[in-house]
């Protein structure tokens, strides 16, 4: 006896469902918005970045390669094109977007160094409340990346666990690469001044 077409579709589609389907579908959707959290904080930090060195080019004499490698480390994390719905699929693509918004970090980390040598701009009530806003973001990084990390985490062990294994590839659910610690970048740039301090005291 043949099989209806659309009875064989009805079963199918019963067995994923109580495989677990619709749990990796969740699971994928997740990982979708937690990637949407991390591209919206990295883009906060980006969109700091002219209004601090437009403070800080007001500073006579600032070290304009400084300024220059800030710059350029901006350009080059906005030149990446990725979807900012969608995680990067593969650990090449995670790597190239990590690699700028790590040069831009170290950038940043650079002129907010360089600035204490210039007592005018550390008492420049814009300076400072750009600092803040900046230390705020790097946190905030921190703490979305540590998020994105652990829904992938769950993600890619619900795709390789019996029975989803089965099927998990052949519909489309592939692993999701993690952000990785970069060198010496255990704990967000340091940002932070004492500004009562003067420089060589």
């Amino acid at each position: 006896m043949k099989i209806p077409r659309f009875l064989l579709l009805a079963v199918a589609a019963s067995l994923l469902t109580g495989c677990g389907y619709n749990r990796l579908v969740s699971l994928r959707q997740q990982t979708e918005s937690s990637w949407a959290n991390v591209e919206n904080v990295y883009q906060r930090r980006a969109d700091l970045v002219p209004n601090l060195v437009k403070t800080v080019e007001g500073a006579a004499d600032f070290e304009k390669s400084t300024l220059t490698d800030v710059i350029q480390a901006r350009q080059q994390v906005t030149n990446i094109k990725l979807d900012p719905n969608s995680p990067p699929a593969s650990p090449e693509a995670m790597a190239a977007f990590q690699q700028t918004q790590d040069a831009l970090s170290g950038a940043l980390s650079r002129l907010l160094v360089t600035v204490e040598r210039y007592p005018e701009l550390k008492a420049n009530a814009n300076f400072r409340d750009l600092q803040a806003q900046l230390e705020g973001t790097e946190n905030r990084i921190a703490v979305e990346r540590r998020k994105f990390n652990e829904v992938v985490q769950e993600y890619n062990t619900a795709i390789k666990q019996f029975p989803t294994v089965i099927y998990s590839g052949w519909l489309g659910f592939k692993d999701r690469p993690y952000f990785a610690a970069s060198a010496g970048a255990d704990k967000a740039p340091e940002v932070q001044f004492n500004f009562g301090a003067r420089p060589g005291s």
